[in-house]
């Protein structure tokens, strides 16, 4: 493989103004260490918030390319998430990335149920032009998936282009946390 993958976090909270380093702030900071997986981290509040970090990162940022993770790190339920006490749905998402994720890979930490059908994924990979997105089909709360195997994940990924071979070796290296979580990929 002759290019780095870089992940860009997105993480929802309650306050944006409110300045506090997040477990997702440390685990991303321990990623670049550990594994030389560079990242750019941003909170949002609000779906205004969200919509101008990407915004940001699609107009602004010339290493556009070069992220080929769009990590979501936010509350919801099932095929949700939740901003400012909001729940947007999985076709509103979708709308908001309209075009804008051509080739990139959307991960959800497990904060929320990702649950969707054949024709959902189909709609959702469709309208943004992602390549995939994956998540979990339990939020088991006692452990996130940002520590655990959101990093296998990353990693797994950073040396491998083709997902299904990265996926089945996440799931031989760590088959029991992928079986508890609940691991999906849809492309």
């Amino acid at each position: 493989m002759d290019t780095e993958k870089f992940i860009f976090c997105l993480e929802g909270v309650s306050d944006i103004d409110t300045v506090t380093t997040t477990e997702v702030v440390k685990t991303l900071e321990e990623i670049a260490l550990e594994q030389g997986i560079a990242s750019i981290y941003k909170s949002c509040d609000t779906i205004e918030s969200l919509e101008e970090s990407l915004g940001t990162l699609l107009y602004d940022d010339h290493d556009f390319k070069d992220y080929e993770i769009i990590y979501l790190v936010m509350p919801g339920e099932s095929n949700t998430i939740c901003l400012n006490d909001y729940f947007y749905s999985f076709e509103e998402i979708a709308e908001l990335f309209e075009g804008k994720m051509k080739g990139k890979v959307i991960h959800f930490a497990n904060r929320k149920i990702l649950d969707l059908t054949a024709e959902e994924s189909q709609y959702f990979l469709d309208v943004t032009g992602a390549r995939a997105v994956s998540g979990y089909g339990s939020s088991y709360n006692s452990i996130a998936s940002t520590n655990t195997i959101d990093r296998a994940f990353f990693s797994l990924y950073q040396e491998n282009d083709d997902l299904k071979e990265v996926v089945e070796e996440l799931f031989q290296k760590h088959y029991n946390l992928c079986k508890l979580l609940d691991f999906r990929l849809y492309y």
